[in-house]
């Protein structure tokens, strides 16, 4: 039933080419959408997943490859704790 109201939702809210996309194409979509956020934010895994409620494994399996750019401050990262 959910699937109506949130189909029409999406035609209200996004437009004619996000609808066509696969964005936010169910509501689950949304805690996928807060993970990727959160771990791009540097929030550490263990309280992503914490907030997600689960592990840092199901986390790491589902959400980790969203997490992009900022190489070059990981990199710096790493080479400051070998520095």
């Amino acid at each position: 039933m959910y699937d109506r109201w949130w189909k029409l939702a999406r035609e209200k809210a996004l437009t004619e080419s996000q609808v066509a996309s696969p964005l936010i194409r169910c509501p689950y979509d949304l805690r996928h959408a807060a993970a990727s956020l959160w771990l791009n934010a540097g929030v550490p895994p263990t309280e992503v997943a914490r907030r997600l409620g689960h592990g840092v494994a199901v986390l790491l399996r589902v959400d980790a490859n969203c997490i992009h750019g900022g190489d070059d401050i990981m990199n710096d990262k790493i080479g400051d704790a070998l520095g």
